[in-house]
């Protein structure tokens, strides 16, 4: 059997004979290198405006970059700490929002230590102050609008009251009392 065709034995280094360890181009990307590779991946999508939230990794991908076993996402997924989408098959697919949970739930548990209890508290309570940012940052808009229409109106009543006492007539002139007139309406008014 030649060397480039046995399974077990690699080919000469430089031969690149239908051994992928032969070519370095061809060669499997592991470890760190593939992690790299992939978070490379997962910006790019980002910044070609894909969503954070779509569904693309599988689970074996998921669990390398949250450099986990994939039993241990299958459990997360089981109690509810991180629940992936399903394909149309029903298999598991993760979001890169996913992956930085997971990131997350690993970090509280080998890190800091929180059991499985601890970090769902901590996700819904982040969950809930992640809505009231958002709710924060509706009101702030919806604020700033209402306060541009209160200036908006307040010029409006003012252009408007300027205009009607532009608009009065200038023949009319006002009539002033004095305090003994008792009924100042009989009298003609003076003209000058």
């Amino acid at each position: 059997m030649d060397d480039r065709t046995h399974p077990r034995r690699p080919a000469p280094a430089g031969d690149g004979g239908g051994d992928p360890a032969g070519d370095p181009r061809r060669a499997p990307v592991t470890g760190e290198r593939a992690e790299l590779r992939i978070e490379a991946r997962i910006e790019a999508a980002g910044q070609a405006g894909i969503d954070a939230d779509a569904p693309l990794f599988v689970i074996s991908v998921a669990a390398q970059l949250a450099g986990m076993h994939a039993q241990t996402l299958r459990s997360y997924d089981r109690e509810g700490l991180v629940s992936p989408g399903r394909s149309s098959g029903g298999g598991r697919r993760y979001s890169q929002r996913d992956i930085e949970l997971l990131r997350e739930v690993q970090r509280l548990s080998q890190d800091d230590g929180v059991n499985r209890a601890g970090i769902r508290r901590i996700i819904e309570l982040e969950a809930q102050v992640d809505a009231l940012r958002a709710r924060l940052a509706e009101l702030s808009v919806e604020n700033a609008e209402l306060r541009a229409d209160l200036v908006q109106s307040r010029m409006d009543a003012a252009n408007a009251a300027a205009n009607a006492v532009a608009g009065l007539r200038r023949d009319v002139v006002p009539w002033r009392t004095t305090a003994g007139d008792v009924a100042p309406w009989l009298r003609p008014p003076r003209r000058g």
